[in-house]
């Protein structure tokens, strides 16, 4: 039976590291992916990632970047005033007809 290849798990500094190699010491890619053992495309995507997203880049595993942590915590808390909001429409507009 084949065995498959497990994913491998970098971490945060590793990748710093090696997307600094790449920007600063301007290292080849192809060269250096050969060197640390994995596929040019990784690094390439590592690279594209701390492009867009700077020091936010490579937040871990199931971990969203702050700024979409807070982005989903403000809907939440969007959804949960909306949810109260509607209770006491609702509480009011009983409460308007039972008065009468």
């Amino acid at each position: 039976m084949k065995e498959f290849n497990k994913r491998k798990k970098f971490s945060k500094d590793f990748k710093r590291e090696t997307v600094r190699m790449v920007l600063e010491e301007e290292q080849a890619v192809s060269d250096l992916a050969f060197d640390l053992g994995i596929h040019p495309n990784t690094i390439y995507r590592w690279v594209k990632e701390f492009r867009e997203r700077g020091e936010d880049a490579f937040p871990g595993n199931g971990q969203l970047p702050p700024a979409e942590a807070e982005i989903r915590r403000l809907k939440q808390e969007l959804a949960r005033t909306r949810e109260e909001r509607d209770i006491l429409k609702k509480a009011i507009a009983f409460f308007s007809r039972t008065v009468r």
